[in-house]
């Protein structure tokens, strides 16, 4: 295996159609870098003449064939795609999402009845190798469960499907097994690259599914704690890394979607499916994808607590964000403009969502042309210069960021109303659109971040020349 990988780490959030205030489908993910990288992301449609009729992954080196007929998808890979393609997120031309992956966890037991495979398939892969076949949330899992079963994996992911009924999460056992669950329509789910299926039964085959042999593997590895089957006390683990890294995202996100929970940030048993206190909105996704635990003692801009609480847990808006893809599929709406993909880049603190049609031929250029060379003319490094150049003046600057996104937020929902309206309008048109004038507010907010920061410079002197 490539010794230069690393597990990406992220934080996932599903919203089930019946907790969602339109009544859509809703699957989000940060996707967020290994500690001390930077992977630069741009916005993609792959047309089927694009798509590969024989895949080889860049780190595993594993060769597979591809079934005829894909069909065209959106994705966000890697600007530098030496290292795979590392699609991440998309909808396709069926209106089906799927974004992959969430990185997860497993234990030692689990490791020695079925080992990971080094040339099998990860997250470098999934996406590729799946969404351009499916045509529901269902087939997804099916799918991606028999390359699974077949090639097997090198790492622990959880990934997630759906359409505009259903949403499912996958999470991968070991080197070959997987168990999958459907997300309640009434809840949502948070995934703080911990596993999260907790019960399951696997004779309800309306709700769950999993590797063709996972009673035996169970029984014949004596991974059964107690009564009932519980994935997460089978298979996944309770360490310090889990307390101060993983369960504290979930605990801040159940808490500002359920302020009742009376659960702690390092508790074991917060739950993977959680009832809101009321219907959710893309700008519940916003705030709680932007967190870094505001309000508490471990607020790293904040002034309550001291030192080691501000720095004792790991945010989820944090400053090594890749990309923020929120997957909407909206009910009761012309197939053609049923899905949208709202994009965030870099640090999702300082950030805005927009959106993105996507039963189209191609992309804004503002949202794909992103390159290894740094320039505010990518909407990429725009976000990732402002992020950059805000975080060493948070009070100072934060208010014209808050400004910026209830600005852009609700001009997106105006944009939205106005395309949904059109019968005529073309929809590569209205993405780009928006894209221009995205552009127009984020180089205003660029210019205004950079003049607070310049005045704030530490050479600074009161006295000039005039």
């Amino acid at each position: 295996m490539n010794k230069n990988y690393e597990p990406t780490a992220c934080t996932t959030l599903l919203i089930g159609k019946g907790a969602s205030a339109d009544g859509s489908t809703i699957i989000a993910r940060t996707e967020d870098s290994p500690n001390g990288a930077f992977n630069a992301k741009k916005m993609i449609v792959v047309k089927p003449s694009e798509q590969p009729r024989q895949y080889q992954s860049t780190i595993s080196k594993v060769v597979i064939d591809l079934p005829e007929k894909p069909i065209a998808y959106t994705a966000t890979p890697d600007a530098d795609e030496t290292h795979g393609i590392w699609g991440e997120a998309g909808i396709n031309a069926d209106n089906i999402a799927m974004s992959a992956t969430e990185t997860i966890t497993t234990n030692a037991r689990v490791l020695g009845a079925d080992p990971l495979i080094e040339t099998g398939i990860g997250e470098e892969d999934m996406l590729t190798l799946v969404l351009p076949y499916i045509h529901s949330a269902r087939e997804g899992v099916r799918r991606l469960g028999d390359l699974l079963e077949r090639y097997g994996t090198y790492e622990m992911n959880g990934i997630a499907f759906s359409d505009v009924n259903e949403i499912w999460f996958l999470e991968t056992i070991g080197g070959h097994h997987w168990l999958a669950q459907r997300v309640p329509d009434d809840m949502y789910v948070t995934v703080p690259n911990q596993r999260g299926i907790e019960k399951f039964d696997l004779n309800d085959q309306d709700n769950f599914m999993a590797s063709a042999d996972m009673t035996e593997f169970i029984n014949e590895n004596q991974l059964q704690l107690d009564e009932e089957l519980n994935s997460r006390i089978m298979f996944g683990t309770h360490t310090e890394m889990d307390h101060v890294y993983n369960t504290p995202r979930a605990w801040a996100i159940q808490k500002m979607l359920t302020p009742q929970v009376e659960h702690n940030p390092m508790d074991d048993d917060i739950p993977f499916a959680q009832k809101p206190e009321h219907k959710l909105t893309i700008e519940d996704v916003h705030m709680v994808m932007s967190n870094h635990y505001q309000g508490t003692v471990y607020d790293p801009y904040g002034k309550l607590g001291d030192e080691t609480t501000r720095n004792l847990f790991r945010p989820i808006g944090i400053n090594r964000n890749c990309e923020l893809s929120v997957l909407q599929l909206r009910p009761n709406m012309p197939l053609e403009k049923m899905a949208i993909q709202w994009l965030a880049y870099s640090s999702m603190p300082f950030t805005t969502l927009v959106p993105v049609y996507t039963r189209v031929l191609d992309i804004p250029e503002y949202y794909k042309n992103t390159t290894v060379r740094v320039t505010s003319e990518s909407y990429y490094w725009a976000n990732r210069l402002i992020a950059a150049m805000a975080d060493a003046n948070y009070s100072e600057i934060i208010p014209f960021v808050e400004r910026y996104q209830l600005n852009t937020l609700g001009m997106a929902h105006q944009h939205i109303h106005t395309v949904d309206q059109d019968s005529q309008i073309k929809l590569e048109d209205a993405n780009q659109k928006f894209a221009s004038e995205i552009k127009e507010e984020l180089e205003t907010l660029l210019n205004q971040v950079l003049l607070t920061r310049s005045n704030l410079m530490q050479n600074g002197y009161s006295r000039s020349d005039n």
